[in-house]
Formats: structure tokens, C-alpha cells, sequence
């Protein structure tokens, strides 16, 4: 795997004679680092272990890493990431309030969404908002256009709720459209995707990548819902020198981050926030609201201003947990004096 990504922001990070790989595996902890020319089983060093301070600091699939080799070059003891460009991360699932990095290093990422029963445009919205609190550029392949009735009717919804982000259609068994997916494809970067079990996301992969690299499954006819085929992160090399990331698929994406890029994922709503009349309009019933008249002229749907609140609120908490901690939050949310 050539470093045709290895750019003067990481050349800046290392020092003379250290030796650096890039994390191409990660899976039940242990690591694959890739080189210019070799590949090696890699594990954090006992000096690593002892000053990292939270999860979000391990290596992750797409950093790169300065290591030292053992057993004849045949192993690599990882001593330290270098700083990240992008950081895709998700909450992780469950109570605890801590951050799972998905990939680093990213500049694009891929959302893949089936134009079947798992089409949902509120889960598209949770990703594109992720998506740009990363760093990264979203973009939406939507998959299994075969089975649609009315693509370009479902092609124009996602448009609806991802403002300014290519929206592509594929047949992963024709090939059809993954000609105009190529246009995304740029040597030397590093693309993610994203999306449900069963989406086709490893038949992308392979259609990409022009041979059966990874294995794929028949989703259940009964529901729609895919099996578990990927179940590591895993980073490719296309022909044309882009890097691709394969992920397991996930259920549900919990945020991660604060409220203050939302502005980009419902860039409509704050293009009609400006015209309100009350600066601090909610949206709710305030007289002069641009949002709602738009909702009310059939320019923007209500769905769409429901989810924005519904995100806000969680980031917002999110932002508060971090901050304050789970049960001052709470406090805070709940209590006789809850912030509104």
C-alpha cells in the first residue's frame, strides 16, 4: 500500500529515523499496520497503555502510527498516533457516556442507504450531522435501485433532507451508476462507509475495488434486514489509489459532538431562520416565524423541522453530560428549573 496519502500535515508530526505505518485492521484489539511495502500485526506498547487517557486515544483504522519492529520486522509495537485530520466518531451504544471512533483520516464519507423497507431519510439526517461534526465531506449512495418503483422520487427526498450533498443511485449487481460514482473517487484519500447491515456496502466495495475482496449475504426477505457480514473495520486500496474503509453495519448512530454544526445538516432551516422576526425564534409558535410559514406554504415539511429540535435537543445533552456529568444534567433538563 503505497503512502500516496501520507501528506506534510503527518511528514511534520515524525521525527528523523522513526518508522511509520498506517492502521489498515483493527479487530477485537489487534491491529494490522501497512507500510510502503510490507504488512504486520501490530499491539500499543506497555508505555502506551500507561499515558492513554480515554478510548478515543487508541489506534483506530486510517491513523497513522510511529512504531518500532520486533521479531525480525515481522511485528510492530505501536508508540504513539499522530494527530488526526478527521475523527468519524459515534456515542457508544448503551448508558455509558463515552466516544467510539469509527475511522480517522477520512475526507469523505460514504453514507450507503437502501431504496428498499430500510430507506429511512430521519437515520440519513443523523448521519450527514455526524458526518460534518467529523471533518469529512457526506456524500449518499442509495443501493438496490432495481427494486425500487420510483428512484428518482426517493432520490429527490434525500436531496430534501441533505442540502448540497451528492446524492447517487447504483444497481451494485448491473453496475448501474457506479460509473458517476466514481467522480467521488480521488487518489490519494480516504473514503468511509456508513450504513445498516445489508445495505451492500461490502458489494460496493467489491465492485470498486473490481474482485471479491469481501464476502457478502442475502439480506431476510421477511424484513429487510441484513446480517452481519463485515464484522471489522478494514481499509482498501482501490485501483485509481483512493483508500476506502469498510465498516460492520450499524442499527443506530448515537451523536457525538455539540450543537454547533448543525447548521450545515439543516442548512435550510437556518437559510429561513434569518427571516424570523424574533432573533431567538423558536419555532414553535412565535409570531413572524419563516420556518413555520414555510411549513405552512408546503416549502418544507414538518418532519424535517421535528428532527432538527429532536437532534439539537441531543447534542445539546450531550454537550451538558460532558460538561456537567450525567446526573447534574439530568437535573438540569428535568428539575423544577430545566432549561428550556
Amino acid at each position: 500500500m503505497k503512502r500516496t496519502d501520507f501528506d506534510v500535515f503527518f511528514e511534520e508530526q515524525v521525527a528523523s529515523g522513526e518508522q511509520v505505518g498506517r492502521i489498515s485492521r483493527l479487530t477485537h484489539g489487534l491491529y494490522t499496520v501497512v507500510t510502503d511495502d510490507k504488512e504486520m500485526n501490530g499491539e500499543v506498547s506497555g508505555r502506551f497503555h500507561y499515558t492513554v487517557e480515554q478510548d478515543r486515544d487508541y489506534p483506530a483504522v486510517g491513523d497513522w502510527v510511529v512504531f518500532d519492529p520486533y521479531e525480525n520486522g515481522e511485528r510492530a509495537k505501536i508508540q504513539r498516533v499522530l494527530d488526526r485530520k478527521t475523527i468519524l466518531s459515534r456515542k457508544k451504544a448503551g448508558g455509558s457516556h463515552s466516544e467510539q471512533v469509527i475511522a480517522a483520516n477520512v475526507e469523505a464519507v460514504f453514507i450507503v442507504t437502501a431504496l428498499t423497507q430500510e430507506f429511512n431519510l430521519r437515520r440519513i439526517e443523523r448521519y450527514v450531522q455526524q458526518i460534518y461534526e467529523s471533518g469529512a465531506r457526506p456524500v449518499v449512495v442509495c443501493t438496490k435501485k432495481d427494486l425500487c418503483e420510483n428512484p428518482a422520487e426517493q432520490l429527490a427526498e434525500v436531496e430534501g433532507v441533505a442540502p448540497g450533498v451528492p446524492v447517487y443511485a447504483i444497481d451494485n449487481l448491473t453496475k448501474d451508476g457506479m460509473n458517476e460514482l466514481r467522480q467521488e473517487l480521488r487518489s490519494g484519500e480516504t473514503i468511509s462507509l456508513v450504513g445498516s447491515s445489508g445495505v451492500g456496502k461490502s458489494t460496493l466495495i467489491n465492485g470498486l475495488l473490481g474482485e471479491e475482496i469481501q464476502s457478502t449475504q442475502a439480506v431476510r426477505e421477511e424484513d429487510d434486514r441484513g446480517r452481519h457480514t463485515t464484522t471489522h473495520r478494514e481499509l482498501f486500496q482501490l485501483p485509481n489509489g483512493t483508500y476506502i474503509v469498510d465498516t460492520p453495519g450499524m442499527r443506530e448512530l448515537q451523536l457525538w459532538g455539540d450543537e454547533q454544526g448543525i447548521d450545515q445538516t439543516f442548512s435550510d432551516i437556518e437559510s429561513l431562520s434569518a427571516a424570523c422576526k424574533f432573533r431567538d425564534c423558536r419555532h414553535e409558535q412565535e409570531p413572524g416565524c419563516a420556518v413555520l410559514h414555510a411549513i405552512d406554504e408546503g416549502e418544507l415539511e414538518a418532519d424535517r423541522l421535528k428532527s432538527y429540535n429532536k437532534l439539537k435537543r441531543e447534542l445539546k445533552r450531550l454537550e451538558l453530560k460532558d460538561r456537567y456529568g450525567t446526573h447534574r444534567t439530568n437535573r438540569m433538563l428535568h428539575g423544577p428549573n430545566a432549561i428550556k
